[in-house]
């Protein structure tokens, strides 16, 4: 393993295919998560759903013990931002949920999450269904600016164009993407916000997870009496949408879509690259 400026972590191929096994036990949770959203079950029962599934798979939850944080996904309701602990809530119909999710597999991570309407789209106000679509596109348009030789920013950069250009929702300036790798957080920070041709150069071995947070209303926020959960000070809904993603020569890999992102980038125009096992 070769570390490069800035605390980076680069990972050899064989590294980077390990961590394609832990993206696909979180892309594969957070799929069986999506299709257990309802009604009537409480985040503390989908986390539960979650770690069965993790645990036989072979692998490990992130997050649960993470600093104390006792859940194996953070399931983030309306106006909660990030880092909700799954417990005792009820969801209902109108509901939208954040689901952000970790897997370790041989000591490697994967890292992603989702925003889901609560009851189907029928169920969910039309400008919740609108933040939740513009939060994920805008993490695919940061992957298809991603290039080798190019720097981290341009990724920032082609998130928060995308929701400029189309909305005025509050882009979370207080939490970010990152690195990742043989730890869930790494250097380097990944903004959702910026000006292309700064940072670190993008290079083969990198693995960095993206993920934007949007707001209705204003991006203020504020954490709890639980030290977790972050709520928007205006009490307007969020969406937060990841994936940890790698760059090869032939372009990016999405460690953490179970097709490794080709159609959503096949959408934007880009050759997705994966790896050979």
């Amino acid at each position: 393993m070769i570390f490069r400026d800035r605390g980076i972590e680069i990972k050899t191929r064989e590294q980077i295919l390990a961590m394609r096994k832990a993206g696909l036990v979180v892309g594969r949770t957070l799929e069986l998560l999506r299709g257990a959203v309802r009604a009537g079950i409480t985040t503390g029962e989908l986390d539960a759903i979650a770690e069965d599934n993790i645990r036989s798979s072979g692998a490990t939850p992130s997050f649960k013990g993470y600093h104390g944080f006792t859940g194996s996904i953070c399931a983030s309701v309306n106006d909660e931002i990030v880092h909700g602990i799954p417990g005792e809530r009820v969801l209902a119909d109108g509901d939208l949920i954040s689901i952000d999710c970790g897997a370790i597999v041989d000591g490697w991570h994967g890292d992603a999450a989702i925003t889901v309407p609560v009851g189907g789209p029928e169920a969910v106000a039309d400008e919740l269904l609108e933040l939740a679509r513009i939060c994920e596109e805008s993490m695919w348009r940061g992957f298809a600016a991603a290039r080798l030789g190019g720097r981290l920013s341009d990724i920032s950069a082609a998130v928060e164009a995308h929701v400029r250009a189309n909305s005025s929702y509050g882009i979370v300036e207080d939490f970010v993407g990152h690195g990742i790798g043989s730890a869930m957080h790494q250097p380097p920070n990944v903004p959702n916000f910026g000006r292309p041709g700064k940072g670190p150069k993008l290079v083969e071995g990198m693995a960095l997870a993206v993920e934007p947070m949007l707001t209705l209303g204003k991006q203020e926020n504020h954490t709890l009496e639980d030290d977790w959960t972050v709520v928007t000070d205006d009490g307007q809904a969020a969406a937060h949408t990841e994936h940890t993603f790698t760059l090869t020569p032939e372009g990016p890999w999405v460690l953490t879509a179970i097709d490794g992102g080709e159609a959503k980038l096949a959408e934007l125009g880009i050759t997705y690259g994966p790896l050979a096992d």
